[in-house]
């Protein structure tokens, strides 16, 4: 078989942004003429785009690349490719661990999937394509979106210039580079165009575009011209460092209704010691400061977060701070991590480390106390009619379709779940919420003008 019409098999790992990472090689392997293929068992070769962000990550990735190189020594397979941030992390070390892989690819590695899956071809051994981690696509780099045909990621950043002691994303994907404004415009009418109404912005820090630049453009001036873009429906916002939560950016969200009243802001503690030590000390306002300046707008505005409990020097008084302020701020979505600690980062040496059983008893005290608050603001959504994105069948049973409001970002968070009207999927109708559930809502399709917009 000619190599160039071979099936490949990707498999994406961790993240969003990492997703559009595996989409631009999809893209990239397409153009060069290689096929696809949905399963790996009607592939040729199989690529692993992997997230090496945490420990637990890692250990997926390497499961995942263990099943796959097993289906090659059984013969399902010629060549397996392994891409991202694992490689990026732990480079030619991976070679002795699994030497079945044919070529490792870092996260600069993106332009040359083609050639490694090529070259792998020819030689056979764990070639490896590691650089100093600062590639940046563009618009006019191909991509196969693997999202349904209604929404996508927009990625508009790489890397990151923060450097919170738990983290090792700058080591991994290099120094914050945002792209050029006319780039991201260009990828969005493209993608709407193409179907697409609802638009996930993503990065790092989203809030941090084009502070890299020298300030000539930002988040909030991106936002205004996406708005513009006729066809677009919805903008969501992913990934926002709570010093950078402008008033202009919060005027944008409540005047532009196509900017979805949603904000993902990752506050990762409250206690400004432990804050301190993550190295993500309070600066112009607290946590709860922030907090209400954002419900003070007259459009509410949906906020989730994200929180670490068992941090280095977290005491129970610490973690109670922190109980207090999910509980006082009742935010409509909320993750919780424990600690892992990561050989790499400051706080890998950091002493005072908190039993793991007691970070996982911490992190499902959190959870059991979001459930309730989830619940109770679900319940003040029954008997309203909200604007739902409809997806389609939900996967359990064709009996129900789901879809999601505008205060849920697609994979994240909860969903809609329909049981009465014809619902067309990509399109955005009126849902009577009927039943509330502590992540999920129920409901069904209505006719006429009494869509109550978020």
């Amino acid at each position: 078989m000619n190599p160039k019409h071979e099936k490949i098999f990707l498999v994406s790992l961790g993240c969003a942004k990492n997703l559009v990472d595996s989409e631009n090689m999809l893209g990239l392997l397409g153009q060069a003429g290689f096929w696809f293929a949905a399963e790996p068992a009607g592939a040729d070769v199989a690529v692993i785009n992997t997230c090496g962000f945490l420990q637990s990550a890692v250990e997926e990735a390497i499961d995942t690349i263990l099943e796959v190189v097993d289906l090659k020594r059984k013969g399902n397979l010629k060549r397996v490719v392994v891409s991202g941030c694992m490689v990026q992390r732990y480079g030619h070390k991976l070679r002795k661990e699994i030497p079945e892989v044919d070529a490792w690819l870092g996260t600069a590695a993106i332009p040359k999937i083609v050639e490694a899956v090529e070259s792998a071809a020819r030689s056979g051994a764990g070639q490896f394509y590691l650089s100093r981690p600062n590639y940046l696509a563009d618009h006019t780099v191909p991509r196969v979106r693997t999202t349904p045909f209604y929404t996508s990621y927009l990625k508009i950043a790489e890397g990151c210039s923060h450097h919170c002691s738990y983290c090792m994303i700058p080591r991994l994907r290099g120094p914050y580079r945002s792209r050029p404004m006319d780039s991201l415009l260009c990828e969005a009418e493209e993608m709407v165009a193409a179907g697409v109404r609802e638009i996930n912005l993503v990065a790092q820090d989203t809030t941090f575009y084009g502070n890299d630049s020298g300030g000539e453009c930002s988040l909030e001036d991106l936002l205004q011209k996406l708005a513009t873009v006729e066809g677009l429906q919805w903008i969501r916002l992913l990934y926002c460092h709570p010093d950078r939560i402008s008033d202009r950016l919060l005027t944008l969200l409540e005047s532009e209704e196509k900017i979805c009243p949603y904000l993902d802001v990752p506050f990762q503690h409250v206690n400004p010691e432990i804050l301190r030590v993550m190295k993500r000390p309070v600066q112009k306002e607290s946590p709860h400061e922030l907090i209400r300046r954002i419900q003070s707008m007259n459009r509410k505005i949906y906020l989730r977060t994200t929180v670490m409990v068992g941090f280095p020097g977290e005491t129970r008084t610490m973690f109670q701070e922190l109980f207090e302020f999910i509980e006082e701020m009742r935010f409509y979505h909320l993750g919780v991590f424990a600690f892992s600690p990561e050989k790499g980062t400051a706080a890998y040496r950091l002493e005072s480390r908190v039993d793991p059983r007691v970070a996982a008893e911490r992190r499902a005290l959190l959870l059991e106390r979001q459930a309730t608050v989830s619940l109770e603001m679900n319940d003040n959504l029954v008997n309203t009619v909200l604007p739902v994105l409809v997806e389609g069948e939900y996967e359990e049973t064709p009996l129900l379709l789901s879809g999601r409001t505008a205060a849920m970002a697609p994979d994240v968070d909860g969903r809609v779940l329909i049981n009465r009207g014809r619902g067309i999927p990509g399109e955005i109708m009126p849902v009577r919420i009927t039943e509330a559930h502590p992540y999920d809502l129920i409901g069904e399709i209505v006719d006429g003008p009494d869509t109550e917009l978020f």
